[in-house]
């Protein structure tokens, strides 16, 4: 072969081989030929001609070298070859030779050869599913140039060739284990490979993010150095972006696997800050981005505030702040950082509080807010770094409106302290620079501190600023006026403007002020009335929305500038229409979308910063109530004020309504706490029940077969006592125990049969009691009866006989009176017998009244026998029910006993024991008996 070449070379003669011919006939072999050497040859001498013959070998071998990863997968070598030539072809790399005066064009049709061949190469999805077979293979020579290949392939024609991979059974797995490969150059390319692959397509990045991608790329950071890491670093972290960037499954996947926490490392930068690399920078500016693309505003709020809180945790944001005070450090790391800082801090509260807190290592410590708005104010200072800042405020003061009245105070009169600079005072002297940057930054920084917060905007009111010496102090207010009327640069015009509208925006006491400047509604009115150059439109808008709003806050607490009068002035010197149209100039601008596409000011120039985030929304807030209030009456104003009313009336009605629906839910809420509770009772008590029920149906089980067993066991009877207990299974101390049992209730048996002897006999003890004594009992009632009776009787026939007595007494004391007073014309004997009876009425007296006594003891006596009598009868019929119901107990304990005693018989007679009956029993004790009478 070697020779024949060589004839061929020596041969001078004849016309020379072209370029596709040589092709065609390589082409040929590699067709043809039956050796593997031949084949390998030939795809060889096609790589070495695919970079100058790229078109030729393309167009002609695309097919061979397909077919030869399919058929030859056992040789690595010719797959190789046919995966280098496919990347030569398809590659459009710049370091591809190209003539030094081939222009744009031609590169272009050479891009456009790269897109042409790799679209046929991916029309059968095979071919793009056999590279990914052939990633399998470890060697070297097969596994480098088909990652390099793939590559390629994606970066021409991305979108189809992921979408091949995405349906390719395990593909994204089999991209995924390069990163493990031991060889760096396999592994570095395969990081170019999933970079690749994972741009713009979610579906992608969540399958490689759930492969585990974070956890390997974090540990290559590590391996490589972190931020002093080399190209690797680079990779990984532009990985890691395409990853995360507008992804919330895999930005909640990162947070919720603790990778933030390892971030923490990469941003620990010594105090030597001389000689940074130029990819230390890159790579620290990376990591930047990565932190900030977790807190982005544009992501959902609350994975935002959940990254925000964790990075405050696990003290990425303090590392974050000594960067950021750290001295040293290059001028766009520094940008970024601050970048970063403010929207780690934009709207978490304890954030923001900790940022307040941070001082600058100064002499003496300073506050890292009055240190950054000093860079802000400073017109020598990078025009980028100064918007950095600018967003950082914004983003300290944006929901926080503690930060908010900390800004303010400074400000205030009885806050300011001559010795040191404050923020307030730092925004102040901006506000009035010569700097229009300078006076548009601090107006925008101010305006953020009045933003949503009706206090510091009547707090703001009170500020005096001492312009010159000898010259009273004014108001801050009367002094933007008073710069705005001067005619300055219209970026500065424009920031005052913007500040005075958000400053009036919802606080009439600001429109009343301002209005009692008798000067600025005549400066507005001419402003919007003019026409203007182009550059002015912006500010004769502002203008217009300024007027606006002292008209939609106007509360006519001023008589020449009411709402009905300010809306007159309009009509007369301006016309409404002429008025709308001014105000749309602002919506109109260029430079408005562009503010309102996100918060962080990004502007190309200085000239062309603007628009402040926040102030268009308060514009798309205000541009349409203005427009109506501008042309509505004042019988029209009136009925909206009567149906605010109304509807004030029905908001306080629905508000009752729904806090009583509240309490009500609040006790819906209780009562089916209180259901689940009780059902969760219920359903234990239903499982103990089941347990339990199917514990006794196993006992009943076990008894059933046991007694199965025992009757079994029982139709072939031993031969001895002890074979008996061993074929039943029984030993012998169960016949033991079960005869100590027996016995046990024999005694029980017989000593509740003598107590049952012994209650009946008190019961009949009782009975013939009851029938002795109820008898006699009645009667002698009945006679104690009959005799109290009597002497009641006794005693009133007494009574009527004393009371006569008592009569004739009387009777006989008259007649001694009149005998006495007729004096010596009566006769002894007359008196001698009046005494006599006296005396005998006066002993039979007293004989009755003793009678009477001894009657009257004779009836209490008779009546305490006769309650004696009841109460002994009353507890003798209680002391007979008592026993009774004993003796009823007795006779309920004396079956149990039976039937326990006949029971325990029955199993000792199935257990072959010989029991003996009670009769047995009784029988024999009288036999014994009779017989040792016999012997006596």
């Amino acid at each position: 072969m070697n020779f024949f070449r060589g004839v061929i070379a020596g041969q001078s003669a004849g016309p020379q081989p072209t370029g596709a011919e040589t092709i065609q006939k390589l082409c040929d072999r590699v067709a043809s030929s039956t050796l593997l050497e031949d084949r390998r040859d030939a795809v060889r001498a096609l790589k070495s001609l695919s970079k100058k013959y790229r078109l030729e070998v393309g167009t002609q071998a695309m097919d061979y070298l397909i077919n030869i990863l399919q058929t030859d997968r056992s040789d690595s070598e010719i797959l190789g070859y046919a995966l280098d030539t496919l990347y030569n072809i398809i590659c459009n790399d710049e370091e591809e030779e190209q003539d030094e005066s081939e222009d744009e064009n031609a590169q272009k049709q050479a891009d456009d050869l790269g897109a042409q061949f790799t679209e046929k190469l991916i029309q059968d999805p095979e071919h793009v599913t056999l590279l990914l077979t052939l990633l399998e293979e470890f060697d070297f020579h097969v596994r480098w140039p088909g990652v390099k290949l793939l590559t390629a392939l994606l970066k021409n024609q991305g979108v189809q060739v992921q979408g091949v991979i995405l349906v390719s059974p395990m593909g994204v797995s089999r991209l995924m284990d390069l990163l493990a490969d031991s060889r760096e150059v396999i592994r570095n390319d395969g990081l170019l490979l999933l970079q690749q692959l994972t741009k713009g397509n979610a579906a992608i990045q969540k399958i490689v993010a759930f492969e585990n991608a974070f956890e390997r790329l974090l540990d290559i950071i590590t391996e490589e150095g972190s931020s002093d890491g080399g190209i690797v670093v680079e990779d990984c972290l532009l990985l890691l972006l395409n990853l995360l960037k507008n992804n919330s499954s895999n930005q909640n996947f990162f947070k919720e696997g603790s990778y933030i926490q390892r971030m923490k490392p990469w941003f620990e930068v010594g105090d030597d800050n001389s000689g940074w690399s130029a990819q230390k920078v890159t790579n620290l500016h990376l990591m930047l981005q990565l932190v900030r693309v977790m807190v982005s505003p544009v992501n959902s709020p609350g994975a935002t505030a959940s990254c925000q809180k964790c990075m405050f945790q696990c003290g990425l944001l303090q590392q974050l702040c000594t960067i950021l005070m750290a001295t040293g450090v290059p001028a766009d790391i520094l940008t970024e950082t601050i970048n970063t800082v403010s929207e780690v801090i934009r709207g978490s509260q304890v954030n923001q509080d900790y940022f307040a807190s941070v001082n600058a290592p100064s002499s003496p410590p300073r506050p890292a807010i009055v240190v950054l708005l000093m860079s802000m104010v400073n017109e020598r200072q990078p025009f980028v770094l100064r918007c950095a800042v600018l967003y950082c405020f914004q983003c300290f003061l944006y929901k926080n409106q503690k930060g908010q009245g900390e800004i303010v105070a400074t400000l205030l009169p009885s806050t300011i302290d001559a010795n040191s600079i404050s923020a307030g005072q730092l925004l102040c002297g901006g506000l009035f620079s010569a700097d229009s940057l300078s006076n548009w930054c601090a107006a925008v920084a101010l305006a953020h501190a009045l933003q949503d917060n009706l206090t510091q905007k009547e707090q703001l009111l009170r500020v005096q600023l001492a312009t010159s010496l000898g010259k009273p102090p004014v108001s801050l207010l009367q002094q933007c006026t008073n710069i705005l009327s001067q005619g300055s640069k219209v970026q500065t015009r424009v920031g005052l403007l913007m500040l005075l509208c958000t400053w009036s925006s919802s606080c009439p006491i600001a429109v009343t002020h301002f209005l009692h400047n008798q000067d600025n509604v005549p400066f507005l009115t001419a402003q919007i009335s003019e026409n203007l150059g182009e550059d002015e439109r912006l500010v004769q808008g502002l203008c217009a929305l300024l007027l606006g709003i002292c008209i939609y806050y106007n509360d006519n607490s001023l008589e020449n500038y009411t709402k009905e009068k300010l809306k007159q002035l309009i009509e007369k010197r301006i016309g409404k229409e002429n008025f709308v149209e001014k105000l749309g100039f602002i919506t109109k601008h260029e430079l408005y979308s562009r503010a309102a596409l996100k918060p962080q000011p990004v502007f190309p120039s200085p000239e062309q910063m603007l628009f402040d985030h926040e102030f268009t929304k308060l514009v798309k807030e205000l541009e349409g109530m203005i427009t109506k209030a501008v042309h509505k009456s004042s019988e029209e104003e009136k009925k909206e004020e009567e149906v605010k009313k109304t509807l004030e009336q029905h908001d306080n009605i629905v508000t009752r309504y729904k806090e009583l629906i509240r309490e009500q839910d609040a006790q819906i809420q209780e009562l089916k706490e209180q259901m689940l509770s009780l059902s969760t009772q219920n359903e234990q008590m239903q499982s103990t029940m089941s347990q339990q029920l199917s514990q006794i149906q196993q006992h009943k089980d076990q008894y059933s077969i046991l007694k199965l067993k025992l009757g079994k066991e029982n139709q072939s009877p031993p031969t001895n006592h002890g074979d008996v207990s061993q074929v039943n299974g029984l030993q012998t101390e169960e016949l033991l125990q079960l005869r100590e049992e027996l016995e046990e209730l024999r005694r029980q048996h017989a000593l509740l049969q003598t107590q049952l002897h012994d209650k009946d006999a008190l019961v009949d003890s009782l009975k013939v009691s009851q029938q002795t004594e109820s008898p006699a009992a009645g009667p002698e009632n009945t006679e104690l009866l009959q005799d109290l009776e009597s002497l009641k009787d006794q005693i009133q026939a007494q009574s009527a006989e004393i009371h006569q007595l008592k009569t004739e007494r009387q009777d006989l004391l008259r007649q001694a009176e009149a005998v006495a007073s007729d004096g010596d014309g009566t006769s002894h004997a007359t008196r001698t017998d009046l005494e006599s009876r006296l005396r005998a009425q006066q002993s039979e007296t007293e004989k009755l009244k003793d009678s009477r006594a001894q009657l009257e003891q004779q009836l209490a006596a008779a009546t305490s026998t006769v309650a004696i009598v009841q109460t002994e009868k009353t507890k003798l019929l209680s002391e007979l029910q008592e026993s009774k119901k004993e003796q009823d107990d007795l006779l309920m304990l004396l079956a149990d006993q039976d039937q326990k005693i006949h029971n325990l018989k029955q199993k000792l007679k199935d257990l072959g024991e010989t029991v003996d009956d009670e009769d047995d029993i009784d029988a024999r004790d009288q036999t014994s008996e009779e017989d040792d009478e016999d012997e006596d």
